[in-house]
């Protein structure tokens, strides 16, 4: 029996997928969706590759689209995405709204025959998922999540010299860590809405409210919006966790937190986190926190044949042998940049990206699961093949 698993994972690249292919020399022509400082950011990350023109920019606030277009002189300026996907001079979207909006913009790009660039999480809720996978194979697109490592010169060096040549051996626990640095309160002005920020479309598919300064500014902070520290920082862990592991899917997910540490006014989604999964053979934990101290964030496994640490500009391998010397490697540059780049290469070659939609929504699907344990305060048991949360006493 087809599981929907196979269904979604297979990178069905039709002969849609060939109708604006970049030739060698071509450049990629652009429209960024959410010109928030993120999104102004990997943008500029696009241009920096010297292979990129920025035609289009949208949002909901019509200042951040006046930033982003200082940056992008003679680009059109558009306040619904859908009319920025209309301009056939655009071949590819980078979508850097808030989480809730992911699922429609991804899909009406993809629709619309544009390949596109999604920050991450990739989505708000699990069942949104498998909804923009199908529509990026219906229509035979690129998508690519944001989920950096992927593409991360650390990562692939490490990966290769420690996982896949077998110096690590079994790993039985992975321990993730990702603490910000000091907690800050959250943003309550201006206590009147800006005139040129349309309020009710950014809601969108949320249930309406009134204008709330920090759920617009702070969106993080509210499981309304996005999923809070376990989409924003343990995605990426959870993502690594899946590369170096070859597993995508949890047998289960537990999660138990609060806000602890920080301000209380008023957010919903936790300060302080702690998630574990259990996968075939090993486990992961996952930790988020407030308060005041440097930040910090890593991911290590702890395998037979020793200790593997990584973040983003470093790896450490700390032999099991007693005595052994440590092996520590540095990496300078901007992991971005290459996960950009690698974007750029698969819109000509039509090969799917380090970090596919489907790998990106499996990532999401396992922190989701933990928020879920979060919200309703029991473990969660999952079917990965089915995609489907077992019932109670199952």
């Amino acid at each position: 029996m087809t599981t929907r698993r196979q269904v979604l994972r297979g990178a069905a690249f039709t002969a849609l997928s060939y109708g604006r292919i970049l030739g060698a020399n071509d450049r990629l022509q652009l429209g960024l969706i959410g010109a928030g400082g993120r999104g102004r950011s990997v943008m500029g990350q696009f241009q920096k590759t010297g292979r990129v023109d920025v035609r289009a920019v949208c949002d909901v606030y019509s200042a951040r689209i006046d930033e982003a277009l200082t940056r992008a002189p003679g680009a059109k300026g558009f306040a619904d995405h859908r009319r920025l996907i209309e301009l056939k001079e655009v071949d590819a979207v980078l979508i850097g709204t808030p989480d809730h909006w992911h699922k429609d913009v991804c899909i009406d790009a993809f629709r619309a025959g544009k390949d596109v660039y999604c920050e991450k999480p990739l989505t708000r809720l699990r069942e949104e998922g498998p909804e923009i996978v199908r529509a990026c194979r219906v229509h035979g697109r690129i998508g690519q999540v944001g989920t950096q490592q992927r593409s991360g010169t650390v990562y692939l060096e490490a990966r290769e010299r420690f996982v896949k040549s077998g110096l690590l051996g079994k790993v039985s626990h992975v321990h993730c860590i990702w603490h910000g640095g000091p907690p800050r309160p959250l943003r309550l002005e201006p206590a009147e809405k800006p005139p040129n920020l349309d309020w009710a479309r950014y809601l969108g598919p949320v249930k309406w409210r009134d204008w709330n300064p920090p759920q617009y500014f702070n969106f993080r902070a509210f499981l309304d919006f996005g999923g809070g520290k376990l989409t924003d920082f343990g995605a990426h862990w959870i993502d690594v966790v899946h590369m170096f592991m070859g597993m995508d899917a949890p047998l289960s997910a537990v999660a138990a937190g609060g806000v602890f540490h920080t301000f209380h006014d008023g957010r919903t989604a936790p300060d302080t986190i702690s998630a574990l999964w259990e996968y075939p053979g090993f486990t992961v934990n996952f930790e988020s926190f407030s308060v005041p101290r440097a930040a910090e964030y890593h991911v290590e496994f702890l395998g037979e044949g020793g200790r593997l640490w990584i973040n983003r500009n470093r790896y450490e391998f700390h032999p099991a042998d007693k005595g052994a010397e440590p092996v520590i490697q540095k990496f300078p540059g901007d992991i971005t940049y290459q996960h950009v780049q690698n974007f750029i290469e698969c819109c000509r070659s039509r090969k799917p990206p380090n970090a596919d939609v489907y790998i990106g929504h499996r990532s999401c699907q396992a922190v989701l699961l933990a928020n879920q344990s979060y919200i309703e305060k029991r473990r969660i048991r999952f079917d990965g093949d089915r995609e489907e949360v077992l019932p109670l006493g199952a």
